[in-house]
């Protein structure tokens, strides 16, 4: 089994990202959902209320973010410094710093409504959900958990059933992986949870499936909503814990003072 695919999601919910390499933190990987947009009560936007933020391409540069749309002049945002301010990430008030006026106008007028967009400075701010996790665990601004991988042999499951009903196949980049993995069985990863995998030299835990929501009904090339691939998800992966797609991933970081590196082509290993 090798990986076979990474990305980053600078700014949640926004475009991808993709690397070759990527160093590992113990939030998640590097630059990965560090920036949010937030509305005027401070709670986080989304693109399963604004698709239109995935127009918006962050291109990460040393000291901060380049911003890019589609009919929109580009926009350098260096990582904000100040006093932070509280905002509501689901179900959790975190500190953020925000990135100022500019990039708050940018922001707005691209997506077409008043936003802020702030940057989380601190990453050790927001635990993962103790639950599944181990005291010292943290996340940045992603939905629950450091890393999302997929197995590429479940996408060609799904796209089996999605031409047996007569709808379109869908690309990987539906379901905002970290990590695509190629090489083993179709839900194989089912197997995985609870456990660990090893991948170039990083290990990572497994504490669960990724439930999935509206999100993936948008193309993430046209901003389009559909009815897909949600609904197959619906009548052939539907459990107690939703509709599961993918897993979630937890680095362990001992013996690698707090960092590690992974690229496409480790291999990966169930440990």
């Amino acid at each position: 089994m090798r990986l076979t695919y990474l990305a980053t999601y600078p700014i949640k919910s926004c475009y991808r990202v993709e690397a070759d390499s990527a160093e590992v933190e113990p939030w998640g990987l590097a630059g990965d959902r560090r920036w949010l947009v937030v509305d005027g009560d401070a709670k986080l936007v989304t693109q399963r209320d604004t698709p239109a933020l995935g127009r918006i391409r962050p291109e990460p540069r040393d000291g901060g973010l380049l911003l890019r749309a589609p009919g929109a002049s580009e926009l350098w945002v260096p990582y904000p410094t100040g006093a932070t301010t509280d905002v509501h990430h689901f179900f959790l008030w975190v500190a953020a710093t925000p990135a100022g006026h500019d990039a708050d106008r940018w922001v707005s007028e691209v997506i077409g409504r008043p936003v802020t967009l702030v940057y989380l400075d601190d990453p050790t701010r927001r635990p993962v959900d103790p639950d599944y996790s181990e005291p010292g665990d943290r996340v940045s601004f992603a939905d629950g958990f450091p890393l999302l991988l997929v197995n590429s042999a479940s996408l060609d499951a799904v796209n089996d059933w999605l031409v047996e009903a007569g709808d379109e196949p869908v690309e990987m980049t539906r379901f905002r992986p970290n990590v695509v993995v190629t090489g083993a069985p179709a839900w194989a990863e089912d197997g995985w949870i609870g456990g660990h995998l090893v991948i170039g030299d990083v290990t990572f835990r497994v504490p669960k499936a990724c439930s999935r929501c509206v999100l993936t009904t948008i193309d993430p090339e046209t901003g389009e909503k559909g009815r897909q691939p949600l609904r197959i998800l619906g009548r052939h992966r539907r459990f107690p814990g939703g509709l599961l797609f993918g897993v979630n991933l937890i680095p362990d970081l001992e013996g690698f003072d707090g960092r590690g590196k992974i690229a496409v082509g480790d291999e990966v290993i169930v440990a």
